[in-house]
């Protein structure tokens, strides 16, 4: 696997929730940090997401916004 990002992440797959046409995963990350990311259904199939399987958060990125109150 090739990608320009550098901010990448393997975890394993802790949630998929599944809705009418997007779905979120939730993938842990080794020391207990979670990302969660929504893609679509047919997202989740072709990559053959599954609850437990191992995941790359590739994550690319021109802005980050922060903010306190």
């Amino acid at each position: 696997m090739k990608y320009s990002a550098r901010n990448v992440f393997k975890g394993t797959v802790k949630e998929i929730k599944i809705g009418e046409v997007m779905a979120e995963v939730i993938i842990a990350l080794p020391g207990g940090s979670e990302v969660v990311s929504t893609v679509t259904k047919e997202s989740v199939a072709n990559l053959g997401l599954k609850k437990g399987g191992e995941a790359y958060a590739i994550i690319k990125a021109s802005n980050v916004i922060l903010g306190t109150d």
